[in-house]
Parts: structure tokens; sequence; C-alpha cells
């Protein structure tokens, strides 16, 4: 099934989700300290998004029972808030998906609590700069293995891997659309970015391993992964618009 662009009104509307979950990570900034819980985030980023008139596209999306996903430490993706206390020394994903009149803006960053080790701060640094080389790879019918091959090269070259299993996608009209979008590939191999359509670029990158751990969700066919060898794991995530001349992230803070 082909991907359709959106149309300018419907960029409008994408436009505005990707704002409300972009200002929803920047609020969370003064809370998400040492001795707040990951319920307490999770209830943070609900009241804010409700604040802006959105709701979050995570609670019960196949199950799922929270408003975000908080994954702490060796934590890949998906990890589901509870009465975990964070302390110092942690760092954490937040990812928070809005929903707005019918569009989702996805975004998710890191969080360093506290005094962090010097080795996190460059594992949670090579996340987000190989986020940004990735977006920056982006072409209008270009090819989603240009994203992952610019993305891979850098993370192996820091001496990180890249988790395989898990990746960006499509998002607009859907929560989850077409094209996946990897962290390695070939150039000129994968999917097509297809113009004025939207994806996230979100690469896993793991101290050790890429192996992952796949774990249930109870009462939802979403799981969550974590490293095979417990090592640190990080991701920084933005909604990107494919234009005709490049694109556009839309969830800059």
């Amino acid at each position: 099934m082909g991907i359709t662009p959106l149309s300018l009104e419907e960029i409008k509307k994408m436009t505005v989700a990707c704002r409300i979950a972009a200002d929803t990570l920047t609020y969370l900034d003064k809370y998400v300290k040492a001795g707040i819980t990951t319920n307490e985030i999770d209830e943070l980023a609900n009241d804010f998004m409700l604040t802006r008139g959105a709701k979050s596209a995570c609670i019960g999306y196949h199950g799922y029972p929270k408003y975000t996903c908080t994954s702490v430490n060796e934590i890949i993706c998906h990890g589901v808030p509870d009465n975990t206390v964070l302390k110092d020394g942690d760092i954490v994903n937040v990812d928070v998906t809005a929903l707005i009149d019918g569009f989702y803006g996805d975004t998710s960053k890191m969080f360093l609590i506290g005094n962090v080790t010097d080795a996190a701060k460059d594992l949670v640094e090579t996340a987000r700069q190989a986020r940004d080389i990735g977006i920056e790879a982006i072409v209008p019918n270009g090819w989603t293995g240009d994203i992952g091959f610019e993305t891979y090269k850098y993370v192996t070259r820091k001496g990180y891997s890249t988790v395989k299993e898990i990746g960006g996608h499509g998002v607009g009209r859907k929560f989850h659309e077409e094209p996946f979008v990897p962290s390695f590939g070939k150039k000129g191999k994968g999917e097509r970015l297809v113009p004025f359509h939207c994806i996230t670029v979100e690469p896993m990158i793991n101290q050790g391993t890429d192996e992952v751990v796949e774990y249930d969700i109870p009462g939802s066919s979403i799981k969550w992964y974590r490293t095979a060898d417990d090592l640190l794991s990080a991701q920084f995530e933005h909604t990107v618009l494919v234009t005709d001349t490049g694109y556009e992230i839309l969830t800059l803070p």
C-alpha cells in the first residue's frame, strides 16, 4: 500500500501536534530529577498535553497502559512508567506522542539525573548526534537506507552499537505507518522517502551488544526491550517532514 502525502492543511495540523509533543518534553525539564517516580513523570506529561487540548496517543494503543514511555538506563524503549524512583546517576528516555485533531506528534529525549558518569554522558551525546546525522541524510525521494547507513557509520566509529529490530517509522494520520526507518542500512536501499510525508528518526544506541531482550506488557501486544548485557542504552527522536527540497524537523524544542 502506497504512502499518501499530507495536504497543506494536514501539515498544519501535524505541526500543531508536534509542537505540543516538543513542548511537553520541555515542560518536564524542571521535574525530571532524582526522587521523582516514572509514574509521576507520566502524569505530568499527560496533564500538560491536556492543557494544550491534546491527549496521549500511547494510552490504550494496542493495550499499552500508560501515557508515555519511560526507559531508564538499560531499558532500550517502551519502558512502562511505574513506581521506580529516579536516582543520582540514572539516564532516562521519555517518549511522548501527542494526538490532536487526528494527527500524531512523536518525540523523545534523554534526561540526565544528577551526577552522571562521563561514559553515560558520551553515550547520550552520541545518541543525540546519531539522530541528527540520520536526519541530515534525508532527501526527497531518497531512501531509508541512506538514514541507516549514516547513523550506523557514526555510531560504530564511536564504539557503540545500534539496535536493529526497532527503529523509526512513518507518522501522521496514524501513530505508526510505513516506512520503517532503521539505524543501519545501505545507501540507495530500503524504502522511499515520500515528499510531504512525516517520519520519525530515533536511533537506539547501546553501550555494548546490539542484542535485545523482549518482555511482555500485561494486557498489551506492545513489548518493552532491555539490553542483553545490561549495559546502558540511549535514544533521541524527532518527527521530520520530508519536503520537496529537503526536510523540516517538526519537534524542535
